[in-house]
């Protein structure tokens, strides 16, 4: 039976970098930046002229783009032309509102060179920082934030991803009882400025590291967001402002179920009486078994962190042991859900 099986999905799995690596280098070339601004369909000798790349190169890497269903083929006079998919303008142009350009960039030249050592990641149970740009790990953030190019990019990606699911993560519970929230780790702010947005009463406070918040202030929160204001500090380590809502997005996959038990019940303690806590968090199902993005992402998590993706259960037991009650979950039916636990009056 096994010698007349094809084993088309074993050889999909393989050749998945690959593609992974037509998009990020598309990107870092401009390809699709510089089809949105032509306003027409570009043959490929005009789309190498314009990113500095030859000819040949060009159309094998648009020969890819257009079987991933990138961009659009078109024949004039017997010349092939190019213009973009529809996604790809909306979700890989630099100009696009809801680009994810950045959020690509950071993969391509962070993210893929820590899962060069993922077979190392799981020998040893450990990230992969030191091998993968030669600095110690001890202080994630402080090897997260190597450089202040290396800090820039990972806000920019974080703040792509927000400006895409914010809203869903923000709106999956009703907050407007909620006046004064706290964003923990706010980094960008795009989150903050989301429920700004969607609760047209409250404030947000974001907390985040010094430097985090000087580059915050300087290329992403402009002063004209008068209800968004900042709070310098380390969560673990410095006082947390009093607020009806504390915000962890994308905060306790980063660590171990101590200290993630260690940062809520700080948060307990700020929390005023009637108030709560938000996850936002990729949810495993129960059983483990999916959805398969988020077993990748706990992965990464190994090679980048010293956390691991969770189920709705295993996040609900660290609320719990930090003190919250009235624990509930929603599914945003996308890749970031939303979990509440409140605390009693």
């Amino acid at each position: 039976m096994a010698e007349h099986m094809y084993p088309r999905k074993i050889l999909e799995y393989m050749e998945g970098f690959l593609i992974s690596k037509v998009v990020f280098s598309s990107c870092e070339l401009g390809v699709f930046d510089v089809l949105l601004g032509a306003e027409r369909p570009l043959s490929a000798e005009e789309i190498s002229q314009a990113v500095g790349a030859s000819l040949d190169g060009t159309q094998r890497l648009l020969a890819a783009c257009t079987g991933l269903q990138l961009l659009n083929t078109h024949q004039d006079n017997g010349q092939v032309l190019y213009s973009n998919t529809e996604q790809a303008s909306v979700y890989l142009t630099r100009s696009s509102p809801v680009s994810l350009y950045q959020s690509i960039q950071y993969s391509s030249r962070t993210i893929y060179l820590c899962w060069h050592y993922l077979t190392d990641a799981v020998r040893e149970g450990r990230n992969q920082y030191e091998k993968a740009f030669g600095v110690s790990s001890k202080d994630l953030f402080q090897a997260l934030y190597r450089s202040d190019e290396e800090m820039v990019k990972f806000m920019q990606l974080m703040n792509s991803i927000w400006n895409i699911c914010g809203k869903d993560v923000v709106t999956a519970f009703d907050l407007s009882p909620f006046k004064v929230i706290c964003d923990l780790g706010g980094c960008s702010g795009a989150l903050a400025k989301q429920c700004t947005s969607a609760y047209p009463e409250c404030t947000v406070t974001i907390f985040d590291l010094p430097k985090v918040v000087s580059t915050s202030r300087e290329h992403f929160v402009m002063e004209a967001d008068q209800r968004i204001s900042f709070h310098e500090g380390d969560f673990f380590k410095d006082p947390l402002p009093e607020a009806d809502l504390y915000i962890l997005a994308r905060i306790i996959h980063d660590w171990t179920d101590e200290r993630s038990i260690e940062l809520l019940s700080k948060v307990y303690k700020a929390c005023k009486p009637g108030g709560a806590v938000l996850l936002v968090e990729a949810l495993l199902y129960e059983d483990g078994s999916g959805p398969l993005t988020v077993q990748l992402y706990s992965l990464n998590m190994l090679v980048q962190t010293e956390g691991r993706e969770r189920t709705a259960a295993q996040y609900a037991a660290l609320l719990a042991a930090a003190g919250f009650t009235n624990i509930q979950h929603r599914l945003t039916g996308k890749i970031y859900d939303a979990v509440l636990g409140l605390k009693e009056t």
